[in-house]
């Protein structure tokens, strides 16, 4: 039996998504929630064999649980279910581990078909989408991801410079770098291009 937790924030559906795979005969979903702190609290209490888990969840991202599950060696597979095509998201979610990346207007079968390859030690990516994500390179690094996902919450210079620690010049270099790798003209106009693109 492959044991799944499902993390989407969407409750209706979560629960087409959990009724679907409890149908199958050698899957069971051992439990279902709607952000990403609950799923990671819920991953040590269930120890899942697979996380089924959306990118775009409130708390934590689906890469984000992924790249702890990675750091934290657990013994789990992630597999996303995601509405993004985007080549910046899939290559983040190999580089945290991630073993499956389909998206959501895929058949329904699709799905059990790949947590099942996923469970025997596959992976399963989108090909078109695998196919993106080695044609186009990420220009930014993980601290001006950071700073510009903060900056694009509408943080200032000097709250960021707080929260992570840092001198406001400091920061302020960082969101420039990330404006001028981007080809932008503003912290606004450069986070907006980021998230487009699946870089953040």
């Amino acid at each position: 039996m492959i044991r799944v937790l499902l993390a989407e924030d969407q409750a209706m559906l979560r629960s087409a998504l959990a009724a679907l795979l409890n149908l199958e005969a050698d899957i069971e979903v051992v439990s279902a929630v709607g952000d990403g702190e609950s799923a990671w609290r819920e991953l040590q209490r269930c120890q899942p064999d697979l996380l089924v888990t959306d990118i775009e969840m409130p708390g934590l991202t689906g890469i984000e649980l992924a790249q702890r599950i990675q750091r934290n060696e657990l013994p789990i597979r992630v597999v996303i279910v995601t509405t993004f095509a985007r080549a910046g998201y899939l290559r983040r979610a190999l580089e945290a581990g991630v073993c499956g990346y389909l998206l959501k207007d895929a058949p329904a079968e699709q799905l059990a078909d790949a947590l099942r390859k996923v469970q025997a030690g596959g992976k399963v990516i989108d090909p078109q989408l695998a196919m993106d994500a080695w044609s186009s390179a990420d220009p930014l690094n993980d601290r001006e991801r950071h700073i510009l996902r903060l900056a694009g919450e509408g943080l200032s210079a000097a709250d960021i410079a707080k929260q992570l620690s840092l001198s406001q010049g400091t920061v302020r270099n960082y969101l420039s770098e990330a404006i001028g790798k981007l080809g932008v003209s503003n912290r606004i106009e450069a986070y907006r291009l980021a998230r487009q693109r699946g870089l953040l």
